[in-house]
């Protein structure tokens, strides 16, 4: 069933009039007829079945089947945090990234990050992966699509730690020195609904300062068990943790 996120909060009616995008791809691409169900997504996360009751030029109506009833999203509201990779490698974590429950990514320039964006290829960027989280969204039935954002400072993002209940950076020496345990301490003792970051570095890693910096604002250092991993799949290790250990644990 196709999946579509609105850009409007939930509000009981009974014809859903849809029309842009959403109704481009399913009248113009998909060429849906009368009686073809999809999912609705709206702003506040509500996610319901609907029936596609008629269309026009511009607009498809659709009629409520029924309200989607299982949660899709993970227990802990988890943002990703990468320094910019080179290539397309930030276009693979967000996109996967969002398919194992991300709630959102921030872009920073790290010390080690070689690729350098101005504003301009910024702002297109974020355009790009903000697409790409949208689809990657729809595919995996989230009932979120993740926020991307895209910084140019370094300072602001160091400065933004406090608004976690934890951060936790991904650390080649805490693996490498054995360090098992904290990022199962730190999960497990989180309530329902808590907001996680976790850092990881370019491929050139974090550096000293950096890291000083993360733990002067109360971020722990975790390995992410025995084997070194690169850039682009240390985060998919992390939110793949964070399901077994918050929502596997409870089926």
């Amino acid at each position: 069933m196709q999946r579509y996120f609105l850009k409007e909060p939930y509000e009981a009616k009974a014809v859903f009039a849809v029309s842009g995008e959403p109704f481009h791809h399913m009248i113009r691409v998909m060429r849906m007829t009368p009686g073809t169900k999809v999912g609705l997504v709206f702003e506040d996360h509500l996610a319901i079945i609907a029936k596609i009751k008629e269309a026009d030029e511009e607009t498809v109506y659709l009629e409520e089947v029924e309200k989607e009833q299982q949660d899709k999203e993970l227990p802990l509201q988890v943002t990703i945090a990468s320094g910019y990779p080179k290539g397309d490698k930030l276009d693979l974590i967000v996109q996967k990234g969002t398919e194992l429950g991300a709630a959102a990514f921030i872009g920073f320039p790290a010390q080690t990050s070689v690729v350098k964006w101005d504003q301009k290829k910024l702002q297109k960027k974020q355009q790009r992966l903000q697409k790409i989280a949208q689809e990657a969204a729809e595919q995996s039935q989230r009932q979120i699509a993740p926020a991307i954002t895209l910084l140019d400072n370094a300072k602001a993002f160091w400065q933004s730690l406090s608004q976690y209940d934890a951060v936790l950076v991904a650390y080649e020496e805490s693996a490498k020195q054995g360090e098992a345990a904290m990022l199962l301490q730190v999960i497990t003792a989180l309530p329902v609904g808590s907001k996680v970051l976790a850092i990881f570095g370019p491929e050139g890693g974090l550096t000293p300062s950096e890291i000083e910096e993360a733990q002067q604002n109360n971020a722990k250092l975790c390995g992410l068990g025995p084997r070194i991993l690169r850039t682009e799949t240390a985060p998919f290790y992390f939110l793949s943790a964070v399901s077994v250990l918050t929502e596997l644990k409870r089926m």
